[in-house]
């Protein structure tokens, strides 16, 4: 396969132009949601220009992925979809697959594990691809094959801006989100250990198990990390995208008629 793959996650673009879209709703709701579809629509179509795209598919949430099961606290705290956005997925279904677009909405897998085992397939394969979403989740992802794009500031994601946001390198994001966890997720962390710490920490380790025995850290600290390790090994996992998503089908059948 040659081309360029254009990877969508689906509910972070639409959830956010229909938060835009209702907090300036004058009509009706039903005309919301088709006002909303067409600008869901309009705005996948300009991605398939930015990024030149052969091959393109739009990767919805299933239910309950292995998370849910592994750590039931995961994202409990989190705002539910709006009911109305809820009751009319269909409908964005719908306008994405009329302009040429497939759509997957898997059974119960995450669409950023589907999508990051997308990615790394078809970089596998010396294929480009660009993923389309603003969570901070695929930055571990980003190389020169895999692209990460954000579509509300119009810009592609660079490994320099990593630094700058999170003050740790590339390589070492997985580490960072496990010490200091991800409120956004409900994802623990070590308890006591937060961003700065987890900066210190992973600055001056590359195995954060050899920090408990630093000196250089202070006690208070090393005591927080002995305590919490199970909890950072628990965050890890949950922090890392599987690669190895059972898809069903081909790259071949996400070609662009």
């Amino acid at each position: 396969m040659s081309g360029q793959l254009l990877l969508i996650d689906a509910l972070n673009l639409i959830r956010r132009i229909y938060a835009v879209d209702s907090n300036q709703n004058k009509y009706s709701e039903q005309q919301m949601i088709i006002t909303c579809c067409q600008r869901v629509a309009h705005a996948c179509q300009k991605l398939l220009r930015v990024t030149n795209a052969t091959h393109a598919i739009a990767v919805f949430d299933g239910d309950r992925s292995w998370r849910y099961h592994f750590y039931p606290q995961y994202k409990n705290n989190r705002a539910p979809m709006p009911a109305l956005l809820k009751e009319n997925l269909a409908q964005f279904k719908e306008a994405i697959e009329q302009i040429g677009i497939v759509v997957f909405a898997p059974e119960n897998d995450e669409a950023d594990d589907v999508i990051a085992t997308l990615a790394h397939k078809a970089a596998s394969h010396g294929v480009l691809n660009t993923i389309v979403s603003t969570d901070k989740g695929f930055l571990p992802a980003l190389n020169e094959k895999i692209h990460i794009y954000d579509y509300f500031k119009k810009e592609y994601i660079e490994k320099n801006t990593i630094m700058e946001r999170f003050s740790v390198e590339q390589d070492r994001l997985i580490d960072f989100w496990a010490l200091a966890g991800d409120k956004t997720n409900d994802i623990p962390g070590i308890k006591g250990i937060g961003l700065k710490t987890a900066q210190e920490i992973i600055s001056k380790h590359q195995h954060i198990a050899n920090a408990v025995s630093d000196d250089t850290i202070s006690q208070a600290v090393r005591n927080k990390l002995d305590a919490g390790m199970q909890d950072y090994i628990i965050s890890k996992q949950l922090v890392s995208l599987r690669t190895d998503i059972n898809l069903g089908f081909s790259l071949k059948q996400l070609r662009l008629c």
